[in-house]
Formats: C-alpha cells, sequence, structure tokens
C-alpha cells in the first residue's frame, strides 16, 4: 500500500509539475491535477467492461476450438 501512494503522489506532482509548465498557471495546473485521474478513472470504468466481454468472447472460441475432433473439423467448422 506504501508503494501506491508513493507511486499516486509522484504522478500527481508529476501532473501538477508539467500542467504549470505549460501554462504558467497554478489554477489551471491544479484543475488538470484533479481532470486527467478522474477521466481516467471513468474510462478505466468502460475500459475494464470492454475487457471483460472480450475475453469472455475469446473463451467462448477457445473452448469451441477444443471441442472439435481433429485439425480438420477445426479449421472447418470452429
Amino acid at each position: 500500500m506504501a508503494k501506491t501512494l508513493c507511486f499516486g503522489a509522484m504522478h500527481v506532482g508529476i501532473a501538477f509539475g508539467l500542467g504549470y509548465g505549460f501554462t504558467g498557471s497554478v489554477a489551471t495546473a491544479g484543475a488538470m491535477t484533479v481532470v486527467e485521474p478522474l477521466c481516467n478513472m471513468v474510462a478505466h470504468h468502460f475500459f475494464e467492461g470492454w475487457w471483460a466481454r472480450r475475453q469472455a468472447r475469446r473463451s467462448v472460441r477457445t473452448q469451441g476450438a477444443v471441442a472439435c475432433s481433429n485439425a480438420v473439423s477445426q479449421t472447418m467448422a470452429c
């Protein structure tokens, strides 16, 4: 947990530093530091759902291929 917190603090510091370096504004850098992680959290939620659906489809395809008895039927039927 300490490593995660340390990494989070580093990420916030870098985001703030870059935002301030590019804009010269503490307010803008602060907003960017808060908004960017929030956007990433929302995007990650949808990404996880997409990834789970993708893995489920791949699992179904793999199980179907295993059910085929030989190489010819695998290439033709699966």
